[in-house]
């Protein structure tokens, strides 16, 4: 089952996340950092199947987090769910552009598993055509 890492700032947040996936999905790990730099720091010692990201965090932003893991050989494939209190356009559609989803805040749990599912999916299937890419 998938090990799931959460940077957010917000306490409730990831301790909604955490005890809501763990308990409905009990295959599920949860890893919860509350800012960009616990999360690389995490990422030295544990790698996450999937990163739940949150935008607004405060000293490291979730934009800038994304960058840094993108330009690290080890990380730059983990993907990426951005959680987002901003429902206008342009923040949608700079998370579409740069991470693999978003989900804006409030989330229900039900909702976030099924799209973490399908992100997880998504991208299994996508590294699997790579290597068959360089095996041709």
């Amino acid at each position: 089952m998938p090990k799931v890492m959460v940077v957010d700032d917000d306490f409730d947040d990831r301790y909604s996340v955490k005890q809501g996936l763990e308990y409905l999905y009990p295959g599920y790990k949860v890893l919860c950092v509350d800012s960009g730099k616990q999360c690389v720091n995490l990422l030295k010692d544990e790698t996450p199947d999937i990163i739940l990201l949150d935008v607004a965090m405060p000293e490291m932003s979730g934009w800038a987090v994304f960058d840094l893991l993108k330009t690290n050989e080890s990380w730059k494939d983990i993907p990426m769910i951005f959680l987002t209190t901003q429902a206008d356009n342009i923040a949608k559609g700079t998370c579409d552009s740069r991470g693999q989803d978003y989900i804006e805040k409030p989330f229900g749990i039900k909702d976030m598993k099924r799209r973490i599912d399908k992100v997880l999916i998504d991208n299994k299937e996508s590294y699997e055509n790579k290597q068959e890419d360089k095996t041709r």
